[in-house]
């Protein structure tokens, strides 16, 4: 069964109208990462996440990744902006393990970013962080050459080949907009 959007409202909590350029929003886009999945060993051992948007338009991708103690990403650089909050355990890039972060930490990087993340062996819990990164990840081998490209794209992919692979059915988390024409040819 398809149920249908709700209708926008017409008019704001006031009763004031709404401004002409008001995009008709009929419902919220929202998720609750306590009922999705946990896609496991994702990234490599120990990298783990849940999707929670993957605009694959905009290039942009916000996920719920959480770490084992003593997990590791490769270095990689970013081609875009990237927001994290770490929620729990903490994490450090190898290039500067003098500033790690850790519960309550918001960091903020900049476009052509370049670094390793680590979470310490000796962590007690799962280090648990939330990532908006615009843009991809380009990954490279521990001798430097390039491994792979990590974006939108490939996260959607690997949402659905892993949810599929570990039992999960097709997980619901927020897309990006449907380029298309907007009158018929």
């Amino acid at each position: 069964m398809t149920l249908a959007a709700a209708p926008a409202p017409a008019a704001t909590s006031t009763g004031a109208p709404l401004p002409l350029v008001a995009l008709p929003q009929g419902e919220l886009l929202t998720v609750n990462a306590d009922n999705l999945p946990l896609l496991t060993d994702a990234l490599g051992p120990g990298v783990h996440f849940k999707p929670l948007r993957l605009d694959l338009e905009n290039g942009e991708w916000v996920v719920l990744a959480t770490f084992a103690p003593g997990a590791r990403i490769p270095l990689h650089y970013h081609t875009g902006s990237v927001d994290a909050w770490t929620m729990s355990g903490s994490w450090h890039y190898l290039e500067y393990a003098d500033q790690p972060q850790t519960a309550g930490s918001y960091l903020f990087e900049p476009g052509a970013s370049v670094h390793t993340l680590a979470c310490p062996e000796d962590n007690t819990e799962d280090t648990v962080v939330l990532f908006r990164v615009s843009g991809a990840n380009v990954n490279f081998n521990d001798d430097g050459t390039f491994h792979s490209i990590l974006d939108a794209a490939l996260i959607a992919h690997l949402t659905g080949a892993l949810a599929e692979a570990q039992g999960h059915e097709p997980l619901n988390y927020i897309g990006g907009g449907a380029a298309g024409f907007t009158a018929a040819r």
